[in-house]
């Protein structure tokens, strides 16, 4: 059984609520002073608390989306990540379809209703890394009305370590749209669902690493051309943008920023406004202070000229500790850069404070591309 079972959880919410009624049983037959009383009641207690830190964990687990599999857990990853020698696919391009998924919506087996997801590898020519996507394609790309014409697109991506899954079963990205398409709040756009962690376990903040993966460049060169070959989505930084959660929010930003000839808009919720360096990371600059400053979006911001490129920032006054930096960020951002924002009075850094912003993030992201 996986670990985002619903089983697992329940034999785990099961052994917890056994073990106490054990314990409550036992209790007074292990009241005795000697060693093994002593030892029984040790190790009653123990077995009860770790079963109930287990049932925790899988709950916060299967709400939040932190690991998708044991593997993942225990750091022994199994989806591909850095590949130098893929083979494309049958169709020529580089692009291998591993399969596709109906979206939870009424009428959702039919794709000219529901749209579809298609799961694929996308295999970077220039960057040597190929990793899953999700590519949720609106109901109208199905449709005839719509045969002949290319979509707007965005990528959209989890935090660290998240799962790409959790962007459509957890945080409702392709549904969200499909109700404001409904509500003729928002155009038809292809989301390009995955996680920044393209080669990993290590967390790479989409950086080009020096002599190492080099996710800058898959995100904004090989996804983008990829895509657009083998999909009917615009190939101009128009017709792209991304939004992201958390680490994905920085990569967001940092990218859109620092390519405006590839993304021309950006949501960043509750991200950061620069790459941490901690063990997950390693040294993500190979040394180098200009390379450094150059991924701080604070320092470009003060010390480069301002790109054309629209931005949407999140935070929340209690709950969140970006809300100084993004107040910050608001006030330093130049012209012929366009900011906006969502303020919440509090919210935390989790998926149900990104399910109250995802709705008018995608509604103006939506209405900021073009093809």
């Amino acid at each position: 059984m996986g670990l985002t079972s619903k089983k697992v959880l329940l034999l785990a919410v099961l052994l917890a609520v056994a073990l106490f009624v054990l314990t409550i049983w036992l209790w007074p037959r292990l009241s005795k002073g000697n060693w093994r009383a002593v030892l029984g009641r040790v190790g009653l207690l123990l077995a009860t608390q770790l079963s109930l830190f287990a049932s925790i964990g899988l709950f916060a687990n299967n709400s939040f989306g932190f690991y998708a599999s044991w593997a993942d857990l225990f750091g022994q990853e199994q989806q591909p990540g850095v590949v130098t020698n893929y083979e494309s696919g049958p169709d020529g391009t580089k692009l291998k379809m591993l399969g596709t998924e109906r979206v939870s919506v009424p009428g959702g087996s039919r794709a000219e209703v529901g749209g579809r997801i298609d799961k694929v590898l996308v295999r970077g020519a220039k960057s040597k890394i190929t990793s899953p996507a999700f590519v949720y394609l609106p109901p109208q790309y199905f449709q005839p009305k719509y045969a002949k014409k290319k979509f707007p697109a965005s990528v959209v991506l989890t935090g660290y370590p998240g799962t790409a899954e959790a962007l459509y079963k957890k945080l409702h990205f392709p549904q969200t749209q499909h109700d404001l398409l409904r509500e003729k709040k928002m155009q038809p756009t292809v989301l390009v669902m995955m996680r920044p962690t393209v080669a990993p376990p290590r967390d790479t903040e989409c950086v080009d690493i020096p002599n190492g993966p080099q996710t800058e460049t898959f995100f904004t060169k090989d996804l983008r051309a990829n895509l657009s070959e083998h999909y009917r989505i615009g190939e101009k930084a128009k017709s792209w943008g991304i939004i992201g959660d958390s680490t994905g929010g920085y990569c967001a930003l940092k990218m859109t920023m620092r390519h405006p000839n590839d993304f021309s808009t950006a949501v960043a919720l509750s991200g950061a406004y620069k790459a941490p360096i901690d063990p997950t990371t390693g040294d993500l600059f190979g040394g180098s202070k200009k390379l450094e400053r150059e991924n701080d979006l604070m320092w470009r911001q003060k010390h480069l000229p301002a790109p054309p490129v629209s931005l949407l920032v999140t935070s929340s006054k209690h709950g969140e500790e970006n809300y100084k930096d993004t107040l910050r960020f608001i006030e330093q951002t130049k012209s012929p850069s366009r900011i906006s924002s969502i303020i919440l009075d509090s919210g935390g850094h989790n998926f149900n404070t990104w399910r109250r912003e995802i709705p008018a993030a995608l509604e103006w992201l939506g209405g900021r591309l073009s093809v």
